[in-house]
């Protein structure tokens, strides 16, 4: 089995864990494609855990789950020098950020000082500690969560950190089908059917091989032209949407067209082709986006949200 068909029955397996999120699933297995973080929103207790968990077991990759607190510290996270009297020396520990995967839940409960750790790994792939910097593993992934309906006691994420996200997913309650095969499951589980352990079926070695092979997706002029404008709109939406010209405070900046383009390319390796699609564009710009848009008091006071926004410009913008 080829490592692109490894990645294929990774989501098959993943799709046969998690009831519905089909959208999540599919851009869980493009950000491990494109090399990106992931940023999960939605009401609690919708098994955010248990597919983080799932994907790790399925990468045969090392994983840890941190919760965090307003009591959180940045050691917490990057690990300490331990002082060892017996030998007269310091013994480094590793922290949670040098597994694989990790999944940092409710993200925004955290202090600055942790989320300027945490940034640093996000940013840079290393950690500092006591004056070292050290290399995490070459396959990282930070998958956070943050809980819309409870803000009591967050903080909210500096632009610079949210802008290194890859997505940002919004989930939602599962649909009355759903949630039928949802107790269907559970209740078999508690009589001792139990699912089958997620089994591992790809390498991290081989995630980064599949990497590489993103170089060779061919992504013609005019279609790049079109995903630049696309994030550049989003700077000045008055010029394609007149009436909402004082919505936005701040735009995406050129990262996000660097990452647009990254995961269209992801999404057209994952359907076997070698070119890009408009439609990769144009169903991925949202979750690239919606995160990087500062929206204006007006949009707030008008119930207007970045998704609406984001449609708008994606309408307006000319397509190749």
């Amino acid at each position: 089995m080829s490592d692109l068909q490894a990645l294929h029955a990774l989501r098959t397996r993943l799709a046969s864990i998690i009831v519905g999120q089909e959208t999540l699933l599919e851009r869980l297995i493009i950000a491990l494609l494109a090399g990106g973080h992931v940023l999960l929103e939605g009401p609690p207790r919708l098994a955010k855990t248990t597919v983080v968990h799932a994907l790790a077991s399925g990468l045969d990759a090392s994983f840890q789950r941190i919760q965090f607190t307003p009591d959180l510290m940045p050691g917490d996270l990057t690990g300490s020098d331990i002082n060892e009297p017996a030998n007269a020396s310091f013994r480094f520990v590793p922290g949670p950020l040098f597994h694989e995967v990790l999944l940092a839940d409710e993200i925004n409960r955290a202090p600055p000082k942790v989320q300027s750790a945490l940034l640093e790994a996000m940013a840079e792939h290393q950690a500092t500690v006591g004056g070292q910097t050290r290399k995490l593993p070459g396959l990282f992934m930070v998958l956070a969560t943050q809980n819309p309906l409870e803000q009591s006691g967050t903080y909210p994420l500096p632009e610079a950190q949210l802008d290194r996200f890859l997505f940002q997913i919004i989930l939602d309650y599962p649909t009355l089908d759903e949630e039928i095969e949802i107790t269907r499951r559970a209740r078999r589980a508690r009589e001792g059917h139990v699912e089958a352990d997620m089994q591992a079926v790809l390498a991290p070695a081989g995630l980064l091989a599949l990497r590489e092979r993103l170089n060779d997706i061919f992504i013609e002029p005019r279609l790049e032209r079109y995903a630049v404008e696309v994030v550049a709109a989003t700077r000045r939406p008055g010029d394609y949407l007149p009436e909402w010209k004082d919505m936005i405070q701040a735009g995406a900046s050129p990262r996000a067209s660097i990452a647009l383009l990254q995961v269209a390319a992801a999404r057209a390796l994952l359907a076997d082709r070698d070119y890009v699609l408009p439609e990769d564009v144009i169903e991925l710009a949202p979750d690239i986006l919606r995160h990087r848009l500062l929206l204006d008091f007006a949009a707030q006071a008008e119930g207007i949200d970045a998704d609406r926004i984001i449609g708008g410009l994606i309408e307006t913008v000319a397509r190749p």
